[in-house]
């Protein structure tokens, strides 16, 4: 049985697909921030008013995917950025309920904050909810202020990660009869016939790795199913997929990576780099893309919070004129089984 990447990206490469990182809104633009200071709300937290309909919008209007971040604590002082605001896995089961067909991932759960064993069962449930559409993007997390508040260790991450990612393999794998998960690291023995439910729909979730979370790109490639990578000039992300590629050659594994997007009203607006991603009419962005795709990216997730226009603007002229020529491999098929 296929997983959520096989909804993501195109077999045997082939061409990217677009997704969105939530939330969708446009809280970074000059007019809103402008409008924001008057009023005195604070930077970076975003409005949620809209984020049903919009998030509905999106999945209808056949974005590959929906992708929320993992913010524990908004540090305004030295990141001012609430990211997605929502509890991950609580937003992710009310997205699995008023979406069909976008894949939903996260982008990314900073695994060592959490008991692997409660993400390995919010994980499978999220996968079951939502029909099969998940992708679990997993970071080592890079806000040492929130390592001690937790009671984790922050130089010891790279090593959490690791454990945390074999403990969510093993629960989400089906025991055999009349034995338990066997987990010797946690003290867990198959005798004690314990178990993690449910059970994801196709027999493990997909995992993508944010940047590198401490770990080699050997390890990477070996043992998660995709790269979830940070946006480069076309130089330098040429090496990254080229590499990646080399990397996986024996069993091929889907690069992803999110990017800033300010969509300008005029279609023949010169695309201009901002950080970590483009300033750019559409005509612009579509060459972009192509080239992208042909580096061998196999999906784009576009965070809108950088622009200045309406968000329900920017999404019509994204379906109507970029999603064309990026489409989604389940877009003819209709809604996914529930």
């Amino acid at each position: 049985m296929s997983t959520a990447l096989s909804r993501l990206t195109h077999p045997h490469g082939g061409r990217l697909t677009l997704g969105l990182e939530l939330p969708l809104d446009n809280d970074w633009g000059q007019s809103r921030l402008a409008t924001d200071r008057k009023a005195g709300r604070p930077f970076g937290v975003p409005s949620l008013d809209a984020h049903a309909q919009l998030a509905r919008l999106a999945d209808q209007s056949g974005f590959a995917a929906l992708w929320v971040r993992d913010v524990p604590l908004y540090d305004p002082v030295h990141f001012g950025d609430a990211g997605s605001v929502f509890e991950t896995f609580t937003h992710l089961g009310h997205l699995a309920a008023i979406t069909e067909r976008a894949v939903l991932g996260t982008a990314a759960v900073v695994l060592p904050l959490r008991r692997p064993l409660l993400v390995a069962k919010a994980a499978a449930t999220v996968d079951v909810l939502s029909g099969g559409r998940f992708v679990l993007g997993l970071a080592s997390g890079d806000r040492p202020v929130e390592y001690p508040l937790f009671d984790v260790e922050f130089t010891t991450r790279a090593e959490t990660f690791r454990n945390g990612v074999e403990v969510l393999r093993t629960a989400w794998s089906t025991p055999p009869p009349g034995q338990g998960l066997e987990l010797p690291r946690l003290g867990l023995t198959a005798d004690r016939q314990l178990d993690v439910l449910p059970k994801p729909t196709a027999g493990t979730i997909p995992i993508a790795v944010a940047g590198n979370a401490q770990q080699s790109p050997e390890w990477i490639a070996e043992h998660v199913d995709a790269s979830l990578n940070y946006p480069r000039d076309l130089g330098a992300l040429r090496l990254k997929t080229e590499k990646w590629r080399r990397l996986t050659a024996d069993h091929p594994k889907p690069y992803l990576t999110p990017m800033m997007l300010d969509l300008l009203p005029d279609p023949a607006a010169p695309a201009t780099a901002i950080r970590l991603g483009l300033r750019t009419g559409r005509d612009g962005l579509v060459e972009h893309l192509e080239k992208m795709s042909a580096l061998g990216v196999a999906h784009v997730s576009f965070n809108l919070r950088p622009g200045d226009r309406p968000i329900e603007d920017v999404l019509a002229e994204l379906t109507d004129h970029v999603l064309p020529r990026f489409p989604s491999p389940v877009v003819a098929e209709g809604p996914a089984a529930g």
